[in-house]
């Protein structure tokens, strides 16, 4: 079981991301049931689709360096291809 002791932490952020994650995915269900209704349905998905991808971006990013490496240089490379062009949706 020792082999799994450098994993905790990426365990616990994974984890309690995925249920905030959850909890907000309810929260968002839950205002949008009670809202009256739009001219355009397609506005919703416009604000609630950037959100999304960014909060699951910040959870990849959180899960790759929370991941036990042996050295830098993986974890350089990875949030390098995924931090520019997620996080900044004009380029």
């Amino acid at each position: 079981m020792s082999e799994f002791t450098e994993w905790t932490t990426f365990y616990v952020i994974v984890g309690s991301a995925a249920g905030a994650l959850i909890g907000l995915q309810f929260v968002v269900i839950t205002l949008i049931a009670e809202r009256p209704p739009l001219r355009a349905p397609e506005a919703g998905a416009a604000f609630a689709t950037p959100s999304v991808v960014h909060f699951a971006v910040v959870l990849l990013l959180s899960a790759i360096v929370s991941i036990p490496w042996h050295g830098i240089g993986t974890v350089s490379v990875l949030w390098g291809l995924v931090s520019p062009t997620s996080t900044n949706p004009a380029q």
